[in-house]
């Protein structure tokens, strides 16, 4: 029976935890997902000739470029886990007392994995249909070889802080999940880079997925819960004026996001159909950006201030609902002011906009870079 539509009631997000993973342990479905949208450009060159008006064909030269883009209410940690960057601590931020920069799963270029668009019947909750063969006869989209290239978090007065993913892959298919006997799952969208073949093409291969869930843990965090540290960042090193936290002469902040841009470029060579390589562009730059009502001026020069060239750390902090217990912190380590712009106007309260960065170093680099602690475990351990 043909569907008249597919909302969100019936999609489900899932990831692996590498390129040639296959059974259900090794994938995981993302929680509190809001959005999803993907497609694909293929890139192609006319022949023409002379005495022909119309080109006698088109043929591909460059790898094809996947994207894939979604959405997600930020939680304990169980996403950013599951797409592999780095969790500081587990169980209530406790954690291993080795230090790992947040992007440091995401540098190498073996760190491409597999997304999957789960798809139920059409007025089916998907998360709800957990019986026996509930993936069976489903429709799946599939984003194979897949690197993310941007990592972004947002919150603001008013609105859950949320979280945005770009992805960017070689392979896409859409099969439907199979359960009859011995076939049992959906065929990987990874490819062999070189031969521009599948990965994996015998049915003793096949994908299998989890049952779905509407995932425990966390339902979604508060702006109200959320503080920041900036330390001494309004004065300069030597004689430090006033914090911008959460102290009595604070300024009120309205919205912060931090954004973390992970480009790559696709690396070429002659006998292979797509590219054998994804790597990170470096540096790495990641930066804060702060939207605040101004209530105080404190006294400082320019001068001073560029002349200040210490590297401070910023902390944000989010509780769970209602409690005092941390759930997410966000490190933003070695960090120098850029700018700060003010807005004043006619029936508006007077604002700053105040931006910061710090680049990214490497995983045993532990002065430079985001760091981040969540309270859920590993989503693979």
């Amino acid at each position: 029976m043909a569907r008249n539509r597919v909302i969100y009631q019936s999609e489900g997000l899932f990831v692996s935890s590498g390129l040639s993973s296959k059974t259900a342990a090794e994938h995981k479905q993302l929680k509190r997902v809001q959005s999803a949208n993907y497609s694909f450009e293929i890139s192609r060159q006319d022949v023409n000739q002379f005495g022909q008006l119309a080109r006698i064909d088109s043929l591909n030269l460059q790898s094809p470029t996947v994207s894939l883009d979604f959405t997600y209410y930020l939680a304990d940690g169980f996403n950013e886990s599951a797409l592999g960057f780095y969790m500081q601590g587990t169980g209530g931020l406790a954690g291993p007392t080795a230090e790992g920069n947040f992007a440091s799963g995401q540098m190498v270029s073996s760190s491409g994995r597999n997304f999957y668009i789960v798809t139920d019947n059409e007025g089916i909750d998907l998360n709800f249909n957990t019986g026996a063969g509930a993936l069976s006869g489903k429709g799946v989209i599939g984003v194979g070889n897949a690197f993310i290239t941007d990592y972004s978090f947002n919150a603001a007065v008013g609105d859950l802080p949320s979280v945005s993913v770009s992805v960017e892959g070689l392979g896409f298919n859409a099969s439907t999940y199979a359960m009859n006997g011995a076939v049992t799952g959906v065929n990987t969208p990874a490819i062999d880079p070189a031969a521009g073949t599948k990965l994996f093409t015998a049915t003793a291969d096949y994908i299998k997925l989890p049952t779905p869930t509407s995932g425990d843990g966390v339902t979604a965090l508060r702006p109200g819960d959320i503080t920041l540290s900036f330390g001494s960042f309004t004065g300069t090193g030597a004689t430090p004026s006033a914090t911008i936290d959460g102290s009595s002469n604070a300024i009120n902040i309205q919205s912060v996001s931090i954004s973390l841009p992970m480009s790559r470029t696709p690396i070429e060579r002659l006998g292979s159909r797509f590219a054998f390589a994804r790597v990170t562009d470096f540096p790495v730059t990641a930066t804060m950006t702060v939207n605040a009502l101004v209530n105080e001026n404190q006294a400082r020069n320019l001068a001073d201030m560029i002349d200040d060239g210490a590297e401070r750390d910023i902390t944000l902090t989010i509780n769970a609902p209602g409690t005092s217990n941390p759930v997410i912190k966000f490190g933003f380590k070695a960090a120098k002011l850029d700018s700060e712009g003010y807005s004043s106007d006619i029936g508006s309260n007077k604002s700053v906009d105040i931006s910061f960065s710090t680049q990214i170093g490497g995983p045993n680099d532990t002065i430079h870079g985001i760091y981040f602690s969540g309270a859920s475990e590993r989503a693979f351990q």
